[in-house]
């Protein structure tokens, strides 16, 4: 499996394809297969980078909490894009990759040519918070498979009856490293807003929630009225992972997006 060093991590990737880049950002103990079903839709006509971020998936695992903080991830994802000679890039982020993405655009917008966040958040989500720190509390106690299994049975029926899909689910989360996820989910709970910032945002952006994924709703709107000119698109009877739940759909609206995007861009 192929690595990189960042700053002193060696960061596990995957690339594949050719064309204008696409740099994708995994969520809270997600890692790089998480784009797997979105991945095949790209391959022909872009150049398909994904990592995993510190603590997550075959990337090292730092045991201090400062390289879990959202602005040192991002710029993780940056040393990334540097090292393979990636940029600018469509940088696209999954919940809290695409609260890390918004960092990797605010800090290094020369970087960015394109910006895609799924079901995230610029804001603190109080609800997430306190559904966090009980997860939290569960892993210190008893380690993650007991976070897991409280987090399985708060997921909904659909989930749970899918054996297949939560096989899958417990094997990415469970590589997860326990300092990364009580890390990450303070970093998190720790964050200041970003609306006021977002403004600054100038680059074609695409947002997309799932109907379903309640604490996301609001703050995916928030997002779309700070950054002038962006997109929100809402898929209807999907949760909080479009990418996975709902590939087909989420690779239309991405498609479109991109062709919108690269059809704009001067020659």
């Amino acid at each position: 499996m192929p690595h990189i060093n960042v700053n002193g991590l060696q960061i596990h990737y995957r690339e594949i394809g050719e064309g204008p880049p696409i740099v994708m950002v995994h969520g809270y103990t997600g890692n790089s297969r998480n784009w797997a079903l979105t991945v095949p839709a790209l391959r022909d006509r872009f150049r398909c980078v994904s990592i995993d971020l510190p603590g997550h998936g075959l990337s090292d695992r730092p045991a201090d909490a400062a390289a879990y903080s959202l602005p040192a991830m991002a710029e993780t994802v940056f040393g990334a894009m540097r090292a393979l000679g990636v940029g600018p890039a469509c940088v696209m982020g999954h919940s809290m990759g695409g609260m890390v993405s918004q960092f990797v655009v605010l800090e290094h917008p020369d970087a960015v040519h394109a910006l895609v966040l799924v079901d995230t958040a610029g804001e603190p989500i109080e609800m997430r918070n306190r559904y966090r720190q009980r997860l939290v509390e569960a892993a210190r106690a008893n380690g993650l498979e007991a976070a897991f299994e409280l987090h399985l049975a708060a997921a909904p029926a659909s989930e749970r009856s899918n054996e297949r899909f939560v096989q899958l689910w417990r094997e990415q989360f469970l590589m997860t490293s326990l300092d990364a996820y009580i890390a990450c989910a303070e970093a998190m709970a720790g964050r200041a807003s970003l609306l006021p910032r977002l403004r600054e945002v100038a680059v074609p952006t695409l947002f997309v929630c799932g109907e379903k994924d309640e604490p996301f709703i609001e703050p995916s709107r928030h997002m779309h009225e700070a950054i002038a000119g962006s997109e929100l698109a809402m898929i209807p009877n999907c949760g909080h992972s479009p990418e996975i739940e709902m590939p087909a759909e989420f690779n239309r609206l991405l498609l479109g997006f991109l062709a919108r995007v690269h059809a704009s861009a001067p020659a």
